[in-house]
């Protein structure tokens, strides 16, 4: 047995590795993940030594791991490259060499996490005195005539190291001698498998814990893409997501620049959240070479592209680095920034290739994908994916671009024109579109609220303004002809006019406040009367929206139009004409107002409105009745 020798740590490691071991860092099971780091790194330095040498290795690439639950104890051992007792003081001795009064300073003044000092510093293997009572390193490096040596520390003052005789296999042997506290949980070979599954799955050599090996997965998106079967995605992505379905689509990816990373990301068939709670279930998973940093990264993809699942996996950033330090991280932003493009890019390239296809991922994801409209760097791609039903479709279900809207556009037309509604019954019923429906000029409809804002945010398409039907331009809409011919009533004549003029003041007088204006309208053709917004800017949905928002339950003042071709209208002016005091005035002109409201979605009292229909079938009846006799 080799001389066995005493070295006291430098005071500032002493004071680390008390910080380290008394501090509040909670997620003690990382030391494990930190040894299998360093035993992988170990292994890499011979595969690497191999190749470069031409040599082979005789002895087999693996790290094991063992339990004594009697003992306390946890074993791991590698067959990597080894240390001399060099540099078994030099890379545990001492704390990365330099830096370690800065690193104590920081960790004592608690400006950063422990979590994100640990390892940016080299310090992983200390992260062990989190839960150890002792540590024992035996070690034989590749070198040749290299002699074992044996490395113990309480991790307090002082280090041992000995020289042994006795021949010992080449690699690295870490025993963790636990702390009372510590055995209960780390103790036994389940509590060890769940920690390698849970960071160090993919690392690319075997673990064995005890006989089992644990990390079964391949890393896929380390694989070339040429040698993947459809079956290995399927397989991967169900094992990441749980999902039982195969993936609608797979995004396999390799990047140089400007960032170094692989990833490989996956297009559920589905939308797995029906009970919104997407904006925590989402992100992608984050590695540093096959070593997992954090489960479910929000910054790697916007929310918008929350549909997304799969693994991002760099060469570039500390294995150790924290997730406050993440969301600052420069090459986060740049990994994000590439990925965005490339899920537009594909999005894109399917939409371009297979609508039909394009149109299914539509309808399962996109709803999340329509919050991409506060994404003004990607603008043109964005609206270049977004889609809606539309006048011009047969149902529902059919979907249309901007893009083809204005390829179907009429002549000198340079306007999108949308409308927002329930459904497409309620659209295909409203007012606002009767004009549309008469020149056949195609509509979007919008369904959820949160396509108004897309409107709002794109505004312009190749040169077609995108305007709300309900704020349509009358003499833009002139120009174009109706489809079939319309049997219009004969004009009103002068005197007709100025009855209507008066009806239209009489109208306001008895709505008083409840409406901003009366006045004639060019839109109509079916409908007597509609609302429209006073100021022409907000449509009536964004209105009701805002006024969700701001918890605001009054009903808006609005312009009531009035139809002069109607039917009805015409009989109230000849109602009006013999008599101005006629009741039938009031109760038509409150009729038609809150029958208006209804139809907007204002009305939340119908007791007055049901009673006057009532009212007026009964009378009307009577009409009837009286002259069949």
């Amino acid at each position: 047995m080799g001389k066995k020798t005493t070295h006291k740590f430098k005071a500032e490691v002493s004071q680390l590795l008390d910080i380290l071991v008394h501090s509040l860092y909670t997620n003690k099971e990382i030391f494990l993940r930190e040894l299998v780091s360093n035993a992988s790194d170990a292994l890499e330095k011979v595969r690497f030594k191999s190749t470069s040498e031409g040599s082979e290795d005789t002895v087999t690439p693996e790290i094991r791991i063992s339990a004594n639950e009697e003992a306390g104890t946890v074993t791991i051992t590698d067959t990597g490259v080894g240390m001399t007792r060099e540099e078994l003081m030099r890379n545990i001795g001492t704390i990365a060499h330099s830096g370690t009064a800065e690193l104590t300073r920081m960790a004592k003044e608690g400006k950063e996490s422990l979590d994100s000092l640990i390892g940016r510093f080299g310090v992983g293997f200390y992260s062990v005195y989190m839960v150890a009572d002792e540590v024992t390193v035996t070690t034989r490096s590749i070198e040749e005539d290299a002699k074992p040596v044996k490395w113990i520390s309480d991790g307090k003052n002082d280090y041992k190291l000995q020289e042994l005789e006795e021949d010992v296999a080449r690699g690295t042997t870490i025993e963790v001698k636990l702390t009372e506290e510590m055995k209960s949980r780390f103790a036994n070979e389940a509590a060890l498998k769940n920690i390698i599954k849970k960071h160090s799955n993919f690392i690319n050599f075997p673990i064995y814990v005890g006989e089992e090996k644990v990390n079964t997965v391949t890393a896929l998106w380390r694989e070339p893409k040429f040698q993947i079967k459809d079956e290995q995605y399927a397989e991967f992505y169900k094992f990441l997501t749980y999902d039982s379905e195969d993936p609608f689509d797979t995004l396999h990816t390799s990047v140089d620049a400007p960032v170094q990373f692989n990833a490989l990301m996956f297009i559920p068939k589905t939308d797995e959240d029906p009970f919104g709670m997407g904006r925590e279930n989402r992100g992608l998973d984050l590695y540093v070479r096959r070593v997992l940093i954090e489960k479910q990264n929000k910054d790697l993809l916007p929310e918008y592209l929350g549909f997304v699942k799969g693994v991002v996996d760099t060469e570039d950033l500390p294995l150790n680095i924290s997730r406050e330090t993440l969301q600052d991280n420069v090459l986060i932003r740049k990994i994000s920034s590439t990925l965005v493009k490339q899920v537009l890019g594909h999005l894109e390239k399917m939409a371009k290739d297979n609508a039909e296809r394009y149109d299914e991922f539509w309808h399962s994801h996109g709803t999340i994908f329509k919050a991409g409209y506060m994404d003004f760097l990607n603008k043109d791609k964005f609206s270049s994916l977004v889609r809606f039903n539309s006048s011009a479709k047969d149902d529902a279900k059919g979907l249309t671009s901007f893009t083809d809207y204005i390829s179907r556009a009429k002549e000198g037309q340079k306007e999108i024109y949308y409308a927002y509604g329930p459904s497409r019954e309620a659209l295909g019923l409203s007012p606002y579109l009767e004009v549309f429906r008469r020149k056949g000029i195609e509509v979007l409809y919008l369904y959820e609220p949160i396509d108004e804002f897309v409107m709002d945010a794109v505004r312009d398409v190749d040169g077609f303004t995108l305007v709300s039907a309900e704020h349509a331009d009358m003499a833009k809409l002139d120009q174009f002809e109706s489809l079939e011919k319309e049997e219009k009533p004969e004009a009103l004549s002068d005197d007709q006019q100025t009855t209507l003029d008066k009806l239209m003041a009489r109208i306001k007088e008895t709505l008083g406040d409840a409406v901003t204006e009366v006045k004639s309208s060019k839109r109509l053709s079916n409908s007597p009367v509609c609302l429209a917004n006073p100021d022409g800017n907000v449509t009536s949905s964004m209105d009701k929206i805002m006024r969700v928002v701001s918890k605001d339950t009054s009903i808006p003042q609005k312009v009531l139009e009035i139809n002069p071709d109607h039917a009805l209208v015409r009989n109230m002016i000849t109602i009006f004409e013999k008599d101005e005091n006629d009741p039938f005035i009031d109760q038509a002109a409150n009729q038609l107002y809150e029958s208006a409201l209804l139809l907007e979605g204002y009305l939340t009292d119908p007791h007055a409105l049901v009673g006057r229909v009532q009212d007026l079938l009964t009378k009307s009846s009577g009409w009837y009745v009286k002259s069949g006799e």
